[in-house]
């Protein structure tokens, strides 16, 4: 006979409860031995041991990329959920972003709900996802296909809120390079054309131009090139641009725009300009209403009530995005600090140890097995997060 619903939570909550100390010291012990993007060989053994004494058919190397893996089980024969796991650190900050006890979670979910369920019908898949930080790993696991087929892509995130769900922008890099013809200053200044002095109008005409951008849109720059000497008029100089937009369609109009100033500040001084997109970037998250509100539900059952982002604020980027344009997916946040913090902070490293980092991680680890137990038990839970993305993307949403 098929288990209920209601009988898969209470049998997670007695799984997670049963793995609470196992649970917590993968979670130490990432956070003892911090790795960075492409790095966490440590952190894949690790994590991969425990999902091979258990049973799971593991694949290491996925896509790829050393550090990138999979653990699965299951029939097949019904719905697929993957649960996503991060686990690389930052540079000298070690796991002040949390990482450790994401990963902590999707291990306790997946381990939990396939002991709760006995047999899934389906399949229950455990991604481990290299280099959030910068290096987009799960970008690359997207294009390779490794999601192909999943009908709920799930995951949570520490940080200073509780938040149903993420609301984070689209982000690329681009290079504008400007060249200029070198000359003395004062020898024959009629001769230079200042490259360097272009970028610089570039940075001004780029400071006018965000006064009237969306929300959620902006440019941070920096030099990265702006000549040799102070006695030769720069004949080369480029700069480095970070670009953010609301939604993916946002972020193509400013990169447009970028370009335009570009050749416009070109063409007014002289000089020529090259424009190249350094990454792919990440597109915006495009939460699922339907996966999310499930989550939340479970969440409030540990005591943790979640609410919605606070309009107009936006939380950075993440390769998450990729995953969400293609497949239903959540990334609700958990506060495991007051809201006066910050991430990326040695407090926030300090809190990702502590006790309210380790309620938080088995709350999420909970809510995430139940909201997979959700899926996998009734159909028509993958056919309403499907639509809700159709939906969705036909918005422009």
């Amino acid at each position: 006979m098929a288990i209920t619903r209601d009988v898969a939570y209470a049998r997670i909550g007695q799984e997670v409860a049963a793995r609470a100390v196992q649970l917590w010291e993968v979670a130490l012990e990432l956070h003892r031995t911090p790795e960075l993007a492409f790095q966490e060989h440590r952190a894949v053994e690790l994590l991969t041991g425990h999902f091979e004494r258990e049973g799971f058919l593991v694949e290491r190397g996925v896509a790829g990329l050393p550090t990138a893996f999979t653990a699965r089980t299951g029939d097949g024969n019904g719905p697929c959920v993957a649960l996503l796991m991060e686990y690389d650190a930052l540079p000298d900050m070690g796991h002040a972003c949390g990482h450790n006890l994401i990963a902590a979670a999707g291990l306790g979910a997946a381990l939990s709900l396939r002991d709760a369920l006995e047999r899934v019908n389906g399949t229950l898949l455990a991604v481990g996802t290299p280099a959030e930080e910068g290096g987009g790993g799960k970008v690359t696991l997207t294009e390779a296909g490794v999601f192909d087929g999943v009908d709920a892509a799930l995951m949570f995130h520490p940080g200073v809120h509780t938040w149903t769900w993420a609301p984070l922008t689209a982000q690329r890099q681009v290079r504008v390079g400007f060249h200029g013809r070198a000359a003395h200053p004062t020898g024959n200044p009629t001769e230079g054309v200042d490259a360097l002095a272009a970028l610089v109008q570039l940075f001004n005409t780029l400071a006018v131009l965000g006064r009237r951008l969306p929300p959620g849109s902006h440019v941070q720059g920096i030099v990265t090139e702006g000549g040799t000497a102070t006695n030769i008029v720069p004949a080369f100089a480029e700069g480095l641009f970070g670009l953010r937009g609301g939604t993916t369609a946002a972020l193509d109009d400013l990169d447009a725009e970028l370009a335009r100033c570009a050749e416009g500040v070109a063409l007014s001084t002289g000089t020529t300009v090259d424009t190249v997109r350094v990454t792919a970037g990440y597109e915006h998250f495009r939460d699922n209403d339907v996966l999310s509100g499930l989550f939340a539900e479970h969440l409030a059952r540990a005591g943790i009530p979640a609410r919605e982002p606070e309009p107009g604020v936006y939380l950075g980027s993440s390769d998450i995005g990729n995953v969400s344009t293609r497949v239903p997916a959540i990334h609700p946040f958990v506060a495991i600090m007051d809201e006066s913090g910050s991430d990326h902070t040695p407090q926030f490293a300090e809190a990702a140890a502590g006790e309210r980092g380790r309620a938080a991680m088995l709350a999420a680890a909970e809510a995430l097995a139940c909201t997979a137990a959700d899926v996998l038990l009734t159909p028509e839970t993958a056919e309403r997060a499907w639509r809700c993305l159709r939906d969705k993307v036909a918005a422009g949403l």
